[in-house]
């Protein structure tokens, strides 16, 4: 770690947060994250490569958001650890009056965050579980958020670590609800394609492993993403593999193996 163990972390088991972080190549995991990402690199080697995709999809998305949609309020849940091209760097660069709100139940996400971001008066981190989303909306610093107003909902490589047992759907019908009109909806998730393919075997292999090693992982079809997304309507060019929704420049190389299984999307509330 490159600054020290906070309060109430468990070192003895793999997190998403920091497994995530090590595959993005951040200093802010322990051994266990890291033995973790070799044993699903074992089965999917291009994974610090997916994680890579997300993190430039999430700038890509929340820069077009502040930049041409105007959005100046994004409630990114289930952050992860601080790294580089946060959501409030990314958001703020377009938009100096840009809020931002982290929710995380990873205590470490919180301590490294708070200590970050002690002296942004206009980004906030708080502590809960996205799958309570009554819990979430309730706290103090999400209500600094102007609910009255558009608000962008970043659910970035989180909604697929919630087992079905907890209805994903359900849970995203109530961040969508409690939207406003005219705000957004950032999505991406783990893609099964479901069709016998050499991918589809893949993402149930790679499925195994990510939840035995992390805890959890499942990849889901079009058709159960595009449920989580209620009432919305998609941006083009619609839900597609990260590294096709509009790319900052040529692919310069063919895709890896395993690339198209983790897709997104934005999504408008009308």
């Amino acid at each position: 770690m490159g600054q020290g163990k906070p309060p109430e972390v468990d070192t003895s088991r793999a997190s998403v947060a920091r497994s995530y972080d090590a595959a993005l190549g951040g200093k802010d995991n322990f051994a266990v994250d890291r033995q973790a990402l070799q044993r699903q690199m074992e089965v999917f080697p291009a994974a610090p490569l997916v994680a890579r995709a997300n993190r430039r999809w999430l700038v890509r998305a929340v820069g077009h958001l502040a930049d041409h949609a105007g959005a100046d309020q994004f409630l990114d849940l289930g952050s992860g650890l601080p790294t580089v091209e946060n959501t409030h760097e990314v958001a703020q660069r377009y938009r100096e009056e840009a809020k931002v709100v982290y929710v995380d139940h990873d205590p470490a996400v919180n301590a490294y965050g708070r200590a970050l971001l002690e002296n942004d008066e206009s980004t906030f981190v708080a502590t809960a579980d996205l799958t309570e989303p009554d819990e979430v909306l309730a706290l103090p610093e999400v209500r600094r958020l102007d609910f009255t107003r558009p608000v962008v909902l970043m659910q970035c490589g989180t909604m697929h670590h919630v087992p079905d047992e907890l209805d994903p759907e359900r849970i995203m019908q109530r961040y969508v609800d409690a939207l406003p009109s005219g705000s957004y909806v950032a999505l991406s998730h783990f893609w099964d394609p479901a069709d016998g393919s050499a991918d589809a075997e893949l993402a149930r292999r790679y499925e195994h492993v990510v939840t035995s090693e992390v805890g959890s992982g499942f990849w889901r079809s079009t058709e159960r993403i595009l449920a989580m997304l209620p009432g919305l309507e998609l941006l083009e060019p619609g839900l597609v593999p990260l590294n096709d929704w509009w790319p900052s420049g040529p692919r310069l190389e063919p895709p890896h193996e395993g690339e198209a299984l983790i897709v997104g999307c934005l999504a408008r509330k009308p």
